[in-house]
């Protein structure tokens, strides 16, 4: 399971880890959805604020005074890195300089070697069987990933955190990989990106469309 800073307390890492799942939330939200007082959440979120793991926005569109939004920020994509991460900047700058077409060759045998590694979980199920279980395993691998079936024919997979964010906001290569592994474990379905955190997302979203 991917990890989190050890700088954060059992509490913060719940507020910060259901703020994640949901994009932007308010205090009181969040107290709900963690049933603890709001009070408390304030706190956490005043400390978090603090760490510049989060941030906020005046919400205007109701009644009454200005709720804030909270949201994380990018310094949260480090605290849910797999520790056994493969991936180093430093070594694809390296092959950057020698070879950059060799770039795309590195993410794609990358991907290929993960699909080998998962896909007789997945094979020969129903399309909701494999969503669910492809989601369970990109949570494994520090996405916090989540899914939901939108209607009979389509389902939405959703990355809430980035668990190569640091290769990701440098290399789209690794994003498109990404799509990829998700097209490659699927292929009876057509699977788009539809929210990008590269293009400032809270989230990374697929769309799953089964044919009828």
């Amino acid at each position: 399971m991917a990890t989190i800073g050890v700088d954060l307390s059992t509490t913060q890492r719940r507020v910060l880890i259901a703020l994640k799942r949901r994009g932007e939330a308010t205090a009181d939200e969040l107290a709900i959805a963690l049933d603890i007082s709001s009070s408390a959440v304030r706190q956490h979120l005043s400390s978090l604020r603090s760490a510049g793991y989060i941030t906020a926005r005046q919400d205007h569109g109701h009644t009454g005074r200005p709720a804030d939004r909270y949201h994380a920020t990018d310094l949260t994509e480090a605290l849910f890195v797999t520790p056994d991460s493969s991936l180093s900047i430093e070594l694809l700058e390296h092959i950057e300089e020698e070879d950059p077409e060799l770039i795309e060759r590195v993410f794609n045998r990358r991907r290929r070697r993960l699909v080998e590694e998962v896909k007789d979980e997945l094979v020969g199920r129903p399309i909701g069987e494999r969503v669910e279980a492809l989601t369970g395993l990109l949570d494994d691998q520090g996405y916090l990933a989540d899914s939901e079936k939108l209607d009979e024919s389509h389902y939405r997979i959703k990355l809430n955190s980035c668990a190569i964010w640091s290769v990701a906001s440098h290399y789209q290569q690794a994003c498109t990989a990404e799509l990829d592994f998700i097209r490659d474990l699927i292929p009876d379905a057509t699977v788009q990106r539809v929210t990008h955190k590269t293009s400032g997302a809270h989230t990374c979203a697929y769309e799953i469309t089964q044919p009828l």
